[in-house]
């Protein structure tokens, strides 16, 4: 302050007078913002230094995934930090969850930690992608966040040898090259067929994954000894399963499960999210009318059901199929029949009205008059009607009801006529009174 001084009496008697003084005040201020602004600009640069060691307190490497499907998974990880870990945590999630798991962790001497899960009582999706990260607190009060880590949660169970084409890709462990040819060959197929009832667009990749017998498919979807079930597919994952051994009926079987399951993907890929409002009897009725070879038991069973009275109320089939394997059976063989009598009176374009109106939240009987103007329980009995034959004398009248009608009219009008001229005869030929 006291040079400031100094230099403002030395400025005022070289400059003379207030006009120096106020040139010399000018350039004083000048330089009190110019250091003003230096200042704050070193205190910034000091600053950064200290912000990015804090981003660096939490170091993760060797970070390792060891696991047996079905059975447990194995996560491990070094953490360190320049400031004492208090407390460290394990997050992961599938990638399709909204639902985060978090575990403690305890770190050895070294930083290494490790936590083994359960994945037998805990189950895991087949095939989907696990996303895991690591938490610290720290000794300072401050929390860090590692990076993000994907893994893919595949069942190596099996050996998996694998063809593709075209975004398709085939797994299989038991059978030849040939085997697996046949298989991305019927996915072609099939799905040349499901587009002539729903376009679709492959832009995205599908996996297909074939398991040799009921036994190793049940293993993966832990589905607790349904042994009915030949097939599964997870439309979001992009993955369809299927139990197909080599031999002779590898053929029927791949053209009856492949085009089945990959029909599942193509209606979520079609509608999103809103697929899962499909009533179960029609996204298992488009699937089973694209099979490229028709189970002939079908008919049988809608046959000897519709006899005996035990059809099922397709009013019942909107949530869910029957568990037990008789009535599962029943359940698809009708919603294959229905789902064609539906295309065959509407056409497609009934067919993708029925898939909008419920994909928009309608309930089974709303949405089938929506789509078509009709409710679902009335489709149900038309059905029967015209493709199982019940009530015969009933169809025959409705049938024939409008000939009925306009026979009556073209009967009605000459009868009329002849009863006026009737009355009007007889009144001329009363006496007047």
């Amino acid at each position: 302050m006291s040079a400031l001084c100094v230099l403002y009496q030395s400025r005022r008697s070289e400059d003379g007078g207030d006009a120096g003084l106020m040139r010399f005040s000018l350039r004083l201020m000048k330089t009190f913002w110019l250091l003003l602004v230096l200042a704050v600009m070193a205190a910034s640069l000091l600053g950064w230094p200290q912000q990015a060691k804090a981003q660096e307190n939490l170091a993760v490497s060797d970070v390792g995934i060891i696991y047996n499907f079905g059975d447990q998974i194995t996560f491990q990880a070094r953490l360190q930090s320049s400031v004492p870990i208090a407390q460290a945590s394990l997050l992961f999630r599938e990638s399709k969850e909204q639902v985060t798991r978090v575990e403690p962790l305890t770190l050895n001497s070294d930083g290494t930690a490790s936590f083994r899960y359960d994945a037998a009582q805990n189950v895991l999706t087949p095939f989907s992608t696990i996303v895991f990260w690591f938490q610290a607190a720290l000794s300072d009060g401050t929390s860090h966040t590692s990076s993000v880590y994907y893994f893919r949660y595949d069942d190596n169970r099996f050996p998996w040898q694998q063809i593709s084409a075209d975004n398709i890709t085939i797994h299989w462990y038991d059978g030849d090259h040939a085997f697996g040819q046949a298989a991305l060959d019927t996915a072609h197929a099939g799905l040349d067929a499901i587009n002539q009832v729903l376009p679709v667009q492959m832009n995205d990749p599908v996996n297909i994954y074939i398991y040799s017998n009921a036994d190793d498919l049940q293993g993966a979807l832990f589905l607790g000894g349904q042994q009915w079930v030949g097939g599964h597919a997870d439309p979001a994952l992009g993955v369809a399963m299927a139990a197909i051994a080599p031999g002779d009926l590898q053929s029927i079987n791949m053209e009856t499960k492949i085009p089945h399951e990959l029909a599942h993907v193509m209606l979520y890929r079609s509608l999103g999210a809103a697929y899962y409002r499909l009533p179960t009897w029609l996204e298992e009725g488009i699937s089973s009318m694209v099979e490229l070879y028709p189970n002939a038991d079908y008919a049988n069973a809608l046959t000897l059901a519709s006899k005996n009275g035990s059809l099922l109320p397709f009013t019942d089939l909107c949530v869910s199929f029957p568990t037990d394997s008789g009535r599962a059976y029943l359940a698809f063989a009708q919603s294959q029949s229905f789902v064609r009598y539906l295309r065959d009176t509407y056409g497609n374009t009934g067919l993708i009205a029925l898939t909008k109106a419920y994909a928009d939240g309608l309930d089974c009987e709303l949405g089938a008059t929506r789509a078509v103007g009709v409710p679902l329980s009335q489709l149900d009995t038309r059905w029967r009607e015209s493709v199982l034959g019940q009530n015969v004398a009933g169809v025959a009248l409705r049938n024939l009801a409008p000939y009925l009608l306009m026979m009556g009219l073209v009967l009605v009008i000459p009868l009329w006529g002849a009863l006026t001229m009737i009355r009007n005869r007889r009144s001329l030929e009363q006496p007047a009174r």
